[in-house]
């Protein structure tokens, strides 16, 4: 199977490279062309443009970190639309709005092709590790096409019915990671504040019922509040946080707490901490 893969970010090279590594033949594409570089050395060609990557694949793969970026990869004359041919896929992993999926869904079976939205749920290790766990909506048929790639980057995979559906289950993933890291840098925060040891109070976190791998990934550097390198930089959280409250506005759901936690991580990224991980958040809540 041909497989083409836009999108070369911290998530999207990772995925990629899982794909080069089970013997797809995958061409890939971005915008910086250097990203390219360690995944061509290891056997992937290289396209000039997401046209090119989905003339020459079967199914085509794009990780974009918002809508506006999935827009200029995929429409145009150099974008994967104007590529596609009757019969091919197209799988859009990114984490976006539903109308942004559906739009890519129509575009798509306009030119007699399939589509499937897939967002992930995990951060740079887990698309190392290819333990990501992937939300698929959409074309069925598409989705049993790209099962075997599928399964090379995520340990868990879910089909969940008609394009939009997978969007509308990332965002409520992402709400709720948003509050509970939130939540523990305030824990952490008033711990330290009022003398505790803030190792103990992961300790105590771990040993109960909110005991969960975020925590013990994130609570160290959360306590140590130094550098936060960007596993899932904070700009993309908030992004997420703000779709998710477009999508209650639209259905007629509040949303309280995360329209407070969205306030605190809007904050941070005019602290300057978009690029670092979510976790920077903690800087604004310490105020160190």
């Amino acid at each position: 199977m041909n497989i083409g893969f836009v999108g070369l970010g911290i998530m999207g090279s990772a995925m990629a490279a899982n794909l080069v590594k089970a013997g797809f033949n995958v061409t890939v594409w971005n915008r910086s062309a250097d990203k390219c570089v360690l995944l061509a050395d290891s056997g992937a060609e290289v396209a000039a443009s997401p046209r090119a990557v989905a003339e020459c694949s079967d199914i085509v793969f794009a990780m974009m970190a918002n809508p506006a970026a999935v827009r200029s990869v995929r429409d145009g004359a150099d974008g994967i639309i104007a590529g596609l041919r009757r019969g091919k896929g197209y799988v859009d992993m990114s984490t976006v709005d539903v109308n942004t999926s559906l739009e890519s869904a129509r575009l798509t079976h306009e030119k007699g092709g399939l589509f499937l939205e897939a967002p992930v749920a995990g951060s740079r290790k887990p698309a190392e590790d290819a333990t990501l766990t992937i939300m698929a909506a959409g074309d069925r048929e598409l989705y049993e096409l790209s099962l075997p790639a599928l399964e090379k980057m995520g340990k868990k995979i879910l089909y969940l019915g008609d394009t939009g559906k997978a969007t509308r289950m990332k965002l409520a993933n992402n709400l709720v990671m948003g509050g509970m890291l939130a939540a523990l840098c305030e824990g952490v925060a008033l711990a330290s504040k009022s003398g505790l040891d803030t190792a103990q109070l992961l300790e105590v976190l771990d040993s109960g019922a909110v005991s969960n791998p975020m925590f013990r990934l994130k609570g160290p550097q959360i306590g140590a509040n130094r550098e936060f390198p960007p596993a899932f930089p904070l700009k993309h959280m908030q992004k997420d946080l703000r779709l998710a409250l477009q999508l209650a506005e639209e259905v007629g759901q509040p949303l309280f707490v995360t329209a407070t936690v969205n306030e605190l991580y809007k904050a941070a990224l005019a602290q300057g901490l978009g690029d670092a991980d979510f976790a920077a958040v903690n800087r604004v809540v310490r105020k160190e």
